[in-house]
């Protein structure tokens, strides 16, 4: 084949390529378009799955919540009912079990701490030492009627609660009190201020296996520096273990008897730290 020609064959052929190149270009911008368009479509579809599905579970979360709460009013019928007829307040009950009812992880039982559970707690409490005594958790007071009647001066205690039903129930019950309305996971924050002289003792009403155990232990370390040294940090539990490891640096815990008069069965932790 002569030169001339192989070089007009070679021009074509580059033709034919270029051709080819931009033919795949527009073909390949063509599909990028496609592929983009189906994925809109996909996410509207999507979006709007999911939005139907999210309407769902919150029309169905409102079912259960008016339901909830009818059951409970019909529940709150029952005892007022249950109370005229027997001529008795059972107001301190009422008032734990309807907070554990729209709150159940920030309350450590159904009813109020049983008297036996109560003065349990009361009696690792010395009286007669110097400084604040500190109620975590106190609900509605079995505890602190408890401490009151062991000797403990109203005017000692400092009930730190985070329901503000509870708080304006001990105020009234306990105006000598200093009732804290917060959260006791807090503590140091709470009363570092408030707080003049070391704690002779820190008394827990607190759930404490509702949370972490990083938690719990920030807690017991924020109430020892809160007390003197020595100072009971008094918490009851319906576990058979403690809530606190019992193998801590400088900590020495100690256990009641359970404690069966109570409802359901308890029993009490006391931690020191030397």
């Amino acid at each position: 084949m002569p030169i001339q020609a192989l070089q007009v064959l070679e021009r074509k052929i580059e033709r034919q390529i270029r051709l080819f190149e931009l033919k795949n270009r527009a073909l390949g911008r063509k599909l990028e378009r496609k592929i983009a368009t189906q994925k809109k479509r996909i996410g509207q579809k999507f979006d709007a799955h999911k939005q139907r599905f999210e309407q769902k579970i919150d029309a169905h979360k409102q079912r259960i919540e008016q339901t909830f709460d009818a059951q409970r009013k019909k529940f709150e019928s029952h005892i007022r009912r249950f109370e005229q007829k027997n001529g008795i307040r059972i107001d301190d009950e009422f008032r734990f079990f309807r907070t554990w009812m729209e709150k159940p992880l920030s309350l450590g039982a159904v009813t109020p701490s049983g008297k036996a559970l109560a003065r349990t707690m009361a009696a690792y409490v010395d009286p007669e030492s110097d400084g604040p005594i500190i109620e975590l958790g106190p609900g509605t007071g079995p505890v602190t009627d408890a401490l009151v009647a062991r000797g403990v001066d109203p005017a000692r205690l400092v009930l730190v609660e985070f329901d503000p039903t509870f708080c304006r129930l001990l105020r009234k019950r306990y105006p000598e009190a200093t009732v804290v309305q917060g959260d006791a996971y807090g503590l140091r924050a709470l009363l570092t201020v408030l707080l003049r002289h070391p704690a002779a003792a820190v008394v827990s009403g607190l759930p404490l296996f509702t949370k972490p155990l990083k938690m719990r232990l920030r807690l017991l370390q924020d109430a020892f520096g809160l007390m003197k040294p020595g100072a009971p940090f008094v918490q009851f539990t319906y576990a058979a273990v403690s809530p606190i490891p019992r193998r801590l640096d400088r900590v020495r815990s100690q256990a009641s008897e359970r404690i069966w008069a109570n409802i359901p069965p308890a029993r009490v932790w006391v931690y020191r730290k030397y």
